[in-house]
């Protein structure tokens, strides 16, 4: 009977007794985020409730694991398993609570500083410093499960030994995805490009929409996502149009005829960046830009608050312009003469062509052959 007891008195000992430290756990949690409602850290650590659950039950099992004597011949592959469950649980834990602390640190300084440009750059730096504590804790708990089994430990001194011609023929065989880890944090710490601007890449234009340590993935306007390793923004040059400032100024051309109405077009136009919701207010202008013989290059300057305002102000400006033109004055359209010219004062104007043409000369080579004669 004890050996029945036993067993089941540890085990579900421990099991109750993990689920009432994770409900006290929880309700003080929960307390403590209804009276600070300011910070969300209280309810991100409540989402760690499962792996903090499974760290106090798997320490608690490995810890009267002995006192039950189950399964006496398989005591030591029991015991190894509930201590990589633990280390396991232990980094999963670990991940969680930096997680939650590093998100209410940007949620903070999110709502203090209203710079779109800063909250940016912030949010990669915080993204890219995730990946990199996800990677080492989950890195120190792979090497903590294999030192536990002897053979590993054994072997750790020839390992150590040969690490330095291991790493040599490692950071060779690795230079890409070294290179490419190194331009990952050079891009978060020099605030090269953050996720949210908008940059032009290969002549495509897009947001950043994802930052890791060895790739960054832009979104195109038509909804396309361009994968590019984050080496090429360390080494080749690119358009950042949202560095210094979102706000963006831009230019609309069209050609009509000598005899537009340039006054009346610029009236035109103000009216209607007015009428349109996406232009900023800050600037705008139509002037003359080129001229050739038969038109004339007038360019509207616009801005706005950002790339995809932009957009859709210089659209709104050349339709609604043309519209106008056509409706109001068709004659400043680009059109074709096809009349004679006004000739100069006193110039000499020539008479009516007389007389027959000459005769045109026949050359023996221009005369058809005749018809070949049927045979009899």
């Amino acid at each position: 009977m004890e050996n029945v007891l036993r067993p089941l008195i540890v085990i579900g000992g421990s099991v109750l007794l993990t689920l009432i430290i994770g409900w006290a756990t929880d309700r003080l949690m929960r307390k403590a985020d209804e009276r600070h409602s300011e910070t969300t850290l209280w309810g991100l650590l409540r989402h760690a409730r499962f792996p903090y659950q499974l760290v106090l039950c798997t320490a608690l099992l490995r810890g009267s694991y002995d006192e039950a004597e189950l399964l006496q011949e398989h005591h030591v592959g029991i015991g190894r398993v509930l201590t990589l469950v633990l280390i396991g649980a232990a980094a999963w834990l670990a991940i969680r609570i930096a997680a939650a602390v590093v998100e209410t640190t940007y949620s903070r300084y999110a709502r203090v500083h209203r710079d779109p440009a800063r909250v940016r750059r912030v949010r990669t730096q915080v993204t890219l410093i995730m990946r990199v504590v996800s990677a080492v804790v989950g890195v120190v708990a792979v090497a903590a499960m294999l030192l536990t089994f002897p053979a590993m430990r054994a072997a750790g001194a020839s390992l150590l030994a040969s690490a330095g011609i291991l790493g040599i023929v490692a950071g060779v065989a690795a230079q890409s995805t070294l290179s490419n880890m190194f331009a990952g944090l050079q891009i978060a710490f020099g605030d090269m490009v953050r996720i949210g601007d908008t940059v032009v890449v290969d002549g495509e234009w897009g947001t950043v929409e994802e930052i890791t340590l060895t790739f960054l993935t832009v979104r195109t306007w038509d909804e396309r996502r361009i994968t590019m390793p984050v080496s090429y923004f360390t080494s080749k040059s690119f358009e950042n149009w949202s560095r210094g400032g979102a706000q963006m100024t831009g230019t609309v051309f069209l050609h009509v005829d000598h005899s537009a109405p340039m006054e009346a077009m610029r009236e035109q136009l103000r009216d209607i960046l007015r009428g349109c919701p996406a232009w900023d207010g800050r600037d705008y202008g139509l002037a003359v830009t080129d001229s050739t013989p038969s038109t004339m290059e007038v360019r509207a300057l616009v801005t706005a608050k950002d790339a995809d305002d932009l957009w859709t102000v210089r659209v709104t400006v050349r339709e609604q312009l043309i519209h106008w033109l056509t409706e109001r004055h068709p004659y400043a359209l680009p059109r074709v003469n096809a009349t004679d010219a006004v000739l100069p004062p006193g110039f000499p104007v020539p008479g009516p062509v007389t007389g027959r043409l000459p005769a045109r000369r026949t050359h023996q080579h221009d005369h058809q052959p005749t018809a070949r004669p049927d045979r009899p």
